[in-house]
């Protein structure tokens, strides 16, 4: 028995928004396409998997952890993403896409000055290293800074080690093996994600033909996403999942 015959062929079709959690088209719906809740989320859990591999815990140092990213990642990034290429397509004018990245950046500011006078000065040191990692990749700076790799890195792998050196001043072995862990699955993401960005804005329609011994098997458009965007959707309610569990053991 032969592998099947995979074709593709692009008919024009209705447009899907541009991602499965987004409903662009007013404000409110811009805005919250703008924080791309289930990624901000599924990113801020790495942060919990670094604080909770800590000896001790401080709920306070983390909470602000997870505050400065919300800030930086979770708004300034997207904001600044959405200005260069309009990828979410919203209404939002240029000026308010760039006041929403400076209230982010500003907001993480905050918190690290806060976190140098009460932890250490060397969480400016991380800060800044955040603040160049976030924007080189977002305005494609360099295209080894808006590659893969950069993106595994930025969004998987530096939250576990700042999570766990707030915690303890330190990096370990033990931190260094999860943020590989978490490095890997960003770079899961980003190859699934790809795919689906790929037909959602690009494709007006997308048909797979398969051609099998005991039959032909069409697969649509919304088939076709599902193969990508359903374990998108598993990976991100099992990594929160997974990190409040992690937070419920050092309760």
């Amino acid at each position: 028995m032969g592998a099947p015959t995979v074709t593709t062929k692009s008919t024009r079709l209705t447009t899907l928004q541009p991602a499965f959690y987004t409903h662009t088209g007013d404000l409110p719906g811009d805005l919250l396409a703008l924080l791309h809740l289930p990624y901000t989320a599924w990113h801020l859990a790495y942060i919990v998997f670094g604080a909770a591999l800590a000896p001790a815990l401080n709920w306070s140092t983390l909470l602000g952890t997870l505050l400065a990213f919300f800030f930086g990642t979770g708004i300034a990034a997207h904001a600044f993403d959405e200005w260069n290429g309009r990828p979410l397509g919203t209404h939002m004018s240029d000026q308010a896409l760039m006041t929403f990245a400076g209230i982010g950046i500003a907001g993480s500011g905050a918190v690290a000055l806060t976190g140098a006078v009460v932890l250490s000065p060397w969480v400016l040191v991380w800060a800044g290293a955040g603040l160049l990692l976030m924007t080189g990749y977002t305005l494609e700076w360099h295209r080894w800074m808006h590659s893969d790799a950069a993106f595994g890195l930025t969004w998987g792998g530096f939250p576990v080690l700042v999570g766990y050196w707030a915690q303890t001043g330190d990096i370990d072995a033990a931190a260094v093996f999860v943020a590989g862990a978490a490095t890997l699955l960003s770079l899961a993401q980003r190859s699934l994600s790809t795919h689906a960005r790929a037909v959602r804005r690009k494709a007006d329609d997308a048909t797979v033909h398969f051609e099998r011994p005991a039959g032909i098997d069409d697969w649509g458009r919304e088939h076709l996403l599902s193969t990508w965007e359903q374990p998108l959707k598993l990976l991100a309610a099992s990594v929160v999942t997974l990190a409040a569990g992690m937070l419920v053991t050092r309760i």
